[in-house]
């Protein structure tokens, strides 16, 4: 015997008639212990080894219950059974480690009645129930005997079925009793049953009811082995068919390569391919037309070549195999938020999404686009969804695509000719019914080989893509069952055609409380192991991290965050690996020495009013901006200079804004021929951006009216809507976004559109908490809140009141600066 292993025996202690309140307690996972049974099982937990331990140096009995939940390492007593059994410790096999081996014999039933301590081992109070008098010397009922008769009967086919577990002895010690109790107890512990059914068993202290119980799982294991063996039995005899059809092909090949006709070999494979394939009829025609053709073809030709290519292809392509697809809420739930944080309003549509599908799993043609800036997640939500519908994924870039052959493959007589991305990607996932992600479908471009968008049209059309044909593979596929996710930055791109046949979602922009969020519990753990860092060695605090948000980043979602803690994290191995310092301390007063000096100063507390110099609002692919305008008078003969690289929409909000001051100018206090005198220059700093959109309108306007006058703009008062000739002021897009940059560079006031009022819902409540939104409807609202005294003589609707010139519908933005 090795040394580290030591046996330690007890005397047989006899139990009294006392009844034992307090014991320890052995909590048992997966394990059932009966009254006058003598079982041995390994004990690990430090908990357990002590109790062991204590009952076997004391000589007292030791509590043995089974746990509800084996998972559970340290159980209290709600995870435990409360019918148990009292047992005595026979002896102890110690194993290497803290392991030790333990043999018990049960004595009597008892219910746990309360849990005196857990520390350093469980201590309990039990109850002991009723002991049976011994059996010897009674006679069983009829319905006793008859339940034993049974039992008997049963055994006996179940030690037949499975002799490993059930032997001759085991047979032998059951019919030597006629306890029905004892019976019940003996095979309810060597028969393998589930946890729950063996406790029942325990609970059970009536002994006939017991056996009873105890036939009934025994007859269903009973019938479980009896069909196990029948489905062995049945593979057994496919599996020896099987091996004389190997044995004679083996025979034929043999024959085949002494007559020398080794080429016929492929062309069997060929044919065995497609039969087994169950294809259909049309694709099998199509294979076998195919197999014939190159049959007649010499080995090394060209066109052979071409024919074993596109069989290879067609039969590598899953036209009958797919996935199990789970559509279930809750499991779609739990995958989205463990991903992704925020985006709220984008997972209760995805989710929106799963349960149609939970309900009506046969509905087709779902193609969902989702639209936001970079770096907010759309790639990853669809990556999530995914895993959480369980269905195969294969993700196609299409930025930069600009031919139809990209889409729809090549025919197979060009040479290098191969299937379009769509065949390609379903091939590599080996299921007919994948998940698709096409990425950047907004970034196709087109030239005189044709344009990939109208090739998609077909692949994106429900009605349609059930019979697709690849130029390659020239017979139709099914692509109907494909779940389409394709992504995008901006929907102006993307034909119209193709945008009508998806279902756009928009993912807005991360505020900065969100970016915080997903920096604490996503980025940062996930750059730490990347760069080999451990939790205590690098402490950033929350205000380091908005620091970094505020003064390092500028953009809608989180890549550049990313790459700053990147950054950070590579600064801190740095100073650990040269012993600078073995924890570094990031807060946001010395962000500056890790990462360098801030990129971007966007507050703007300080702010003077100034004439000429208005606040404006806008948006852009990577989320709201501040844009400045100013304007100028100087001598001239009433020119208006629009500079700052504007586009034609923002040069005719300026014409339209110099309009109505014109026709307004006694109102705004201006002088009624100014513009025969002087002239007018509005410029937009950063020059070198192109900027164009409707939504400047009012920031051009009171901008002129500020110059003209001479009256301060309020610098804590930034703006965005379109202006007409009569002064109303229009609808715009991307208030969030805006709305956002107003509150980063420490804007307090915004005006809107009214029209927009209904949009403030969509803004986050941080944002909404932080800025005064002022709806206004008319310019002369506008001057009114934004200069520092308002000009106007008395109200608009002198001027004729207010005439529709045109549509008030919000206006589309572009990837450019949109003010």
């Amino acid at each position: 015997m090795p040394e580290e292993e030591k046996i330690e025996t007890t005397e047989a202690t006899e139990l009294t008639d006392e009844v034992l309140e307090t014991m320890p307690a052995l909590a048992l996972r997966g394990l059932t212990v009966y009254p006058k049974m003598m079982v041995h099982f390994d004990v690990g937990r430090e908990a357990s080894v002590k109790a062991v331990e204590e009952a076997m140096s004391q000589g007292n009995p030791i509590f043995l219950v089974a746990q509800k939940d084996i998972r559970v390492e340290e159980p209290d007593q709600e995870h435990l059974f409360s019918m148990g059994t009292v047992a005595v410790v026979r002896q102890i096999l110690r194993l290497p480690g803290r392991t030790i081996r333990v043999m018990v014999e049960g004595h009597y039933r008892a219910r746990l009645v309360e849990l005196v301590q857990s520390d350093p081992y469980l201590m309990v109070r039990v109850e002991q129930m009723e002991q049976e008098e011994p059996f010897e010397g009674k006679t069983n009922s009829l319905r006793a005997e008859a339940a034993i008769r049974q039992a008997y009967e049963l055994f006996d086919r179940y030690s037949e079925l499975s002799p490993k577990t059930a032997s001759a002895e085991m047979l032998m010690n059951i019919m030597s009793s006629e306890d029905a109790g004892y019976i019940a107890d003996f095979i309810a512990q060597n028969v393998a049953m589930r946890v729950l059914d063996k406790q029942s068993i325990l609970d059970e202290l009536r002994p006939v009811q017991r056996l009873n119980k105890v036939n009934r799982l025994l007859r269903r294991e009973v019938e479980i082995l009896e069909m196990e063996q029948s489905i062995q039995r049945r593979v057994q005899e496919n599996m020896t068919q099987n091996q004389k059809d190997a044995f004679l092909r083996e025979q034929v090949r043999v024959i085949q390569e002494e007559l020398g006709e080794d080429g016929d070999n492929e062309i069997a494979a060929y044919r065995r391919q497609i039969a087994a394939a169950k294809l259909p009829e049309e694709v099998e025609e199509k294979l076998i037309k195919e197999v014939i053709h190159l049959e007649k073809q010499p080995y090394g030709s060209a066109e052979a070549s071409v024919l074993r290519n596109y069989l290879d292809v067609c039969l590598e392509l899953p036209w009958t195999k797919t996935t199990k697809e789970r559509a279930n809420v809750q499991a779609a739930r739990k995958v989205l938020d463990g991903d992704h944080f925020g985006l709220e309003k984008v997972k209760e549509r995805i989710l929106e999404f799963v349960a149609v599908k939970q309900l009506a799993p046969d509905l087709k043609g779902q193609i969902l686009c989702l639209v936001g800036p970079p770096g907010v997640g759309k790639t990853s939500i669809g990556m999530s969804m995914a895993k959480a519908l369980n269905r195969k994924l294969a993700r196609i870039s299409l930025g930069g695509v600009h031919d139809e052959a990209d889409i729809r493959g090549h025919r197979k007589t060009y040479v290098g000719a191969m299937p379009g991305r769509i065949i390609n990607a379903v091939r590599q996932a080996g299921t007919k019914n994948p998940l698709l992600l096409l990425d950047e479908i907004d970034k196709m471009g087109s030239d005189l080989r044709g344009d990939p968008a109208a090739a998609l049209l077909e692949v994106l059309d429900a009605e349609q893509n059930s019979t697709f044909r690849d130029h390659f593979v020239e017979l139709p596929f099914d692509l109907s069952e494909v779940l389409f996710i394709t992504t995008a930055n901006t929907t102006s791109t993307i034909p119209k055609p193709l945008l009508d046949r998806m279902e756009v979602i928009e993912l807005p922009s991360y505020t900065d409380e969100e970016k915080l969020q997903i920096a604490k519990n996503h980025l940062l753990p996930k750059q730490l192991k990347r760069h080999g860092l451990k939790k205590s060695q690098l402490k950033l605090t929350d205000d380091a991290i908005r620091e970094i948000i505020v003064s390092y980043t500028r953009e809608s979602g989180v890549r550049i965050l990313e790459r700053e803690l990147g950054s950070l994290c590579r600064k801190a191995a740095m100073g650990i690996v040269s012993q600078t310092y073995k924890q570094a301390h990031v807060n946001g007063d010395n962000v500056e020495t890790f990462l360098g000096p801030r990129k971007y100063h966007p507050e703007k507390e300080g702010m003077e009013n100034q004439v000429g110099l208005v606040n404006g609002l806008a948006w852009t692919a990577v989320g709201g901006t501040l844009l400045e305008a100013e304007a100028n008078v100087v001598p001239g003969s009433g020119k208006v200079e629009l500079t700052g690289n504007l586009g034609n929409v923002m040069k005719e909000s300026a014409k339209a804004a110099f309009t109505y001051i014109r026709s307004r100018a006694v109102q705004l206090g201006v002088e009624a021929d100014f513009y025969k005198e002087k002239d007018i220059h509005v410029h937009f700093p950063e020059g070198a951006v192109p900027k164009d959109g409707p939504s400047a309108g009012i920031t051009i306007t009171t901008a002129m009216v500020s110059a003209l006058t001479g009256i301060p703009v309020r610098g804590d008062v930034a703006m965005t809507g379109e202006v007409t000739l009569r002064g109303r002021v229009l609808p715009i897009g991307g208030l969030r976004e805006k709305s956002m940059a107003a509150l980063r560079n420490g804007i307090h006031t915004v005006i809107i559109p009214k029209d927009n009022e209904k949009d403030l819902e969509e803004i986050d409540q941080t944002v909404r908490n932080a800025l005064q939104f002022i709806p206004v409807d008319h310019v002369d609202q506008v001057l009114a809140n934004a200069l520092e005294r308002p000009p106007l003589a008395q109200p608009a609707a002198d001027q004729g009141g207010d005439v529709p010139l045109g549509g008030a519908g919000a206006r589309a933005q572009t990837s450019l600066p949109s003010a």
